[in-house]
């Protein structure tokens, strides 16, 4: 009997809640990239133009990879990374508690994404079953 309740499923909501908000952040970074670049540099990242473009395009492919359930694994370490740096190094020094929850909640997803993989409903899941058969 297949139970929908059982953990691998908890992959599912995380992934494409993380994945929606990642693709609209990166498509709005993307379609604003002199303002992200500008940011990057204001913010004293190193080549604040390959930064910038770094982040725009991981977090919109890579937003809506997590959405098809593409290489979740990679991504939650990678996004693990991004918002460690986001929330605790630009975030809460610079604007406080108030303003980096989202950036700790995403931080947190990603993480539990690492662990848990992707879940049931994703081609890493069907990559792996077809590895098994």
């Amino acid at each position: 009997m297949n139970d929908w309740r059982k953990p691998d499923w908890a992959a599912v909501p995380l992934r494409l809640a993380v994945g929606i908000i990642l693709l609209v952040a990166g498509y709005q970074k993307l379609m604003a990239i002199d303002n992200t670049v500008a940011y990057f540099a204001k913010l004293g990242f190193p080549v604040p133009v390959v930064t910038g473009w770094f982040i725009a395009l991981l977090e919109c492919f890579g937003g809506a990879a997590l959405i098809l359930g593409l290489f979740v694994s990679y991504l939650g370490l990678i996004y693990t990374i991004e918002f460690i740096v986001a929330a605790f190094w630009v975030k809460l020094p610079g604007v406080g508690y108030a303003q980096s929850r989202l950036d700790i909640m995403i931080l947190a997803t990603a993480a539990a994404l690492y662990f848990l993989g992707a879940g049931p409903w994703s081609i890493d899941s069907l990559w792996s079953y077809k590895k098994r058969t």
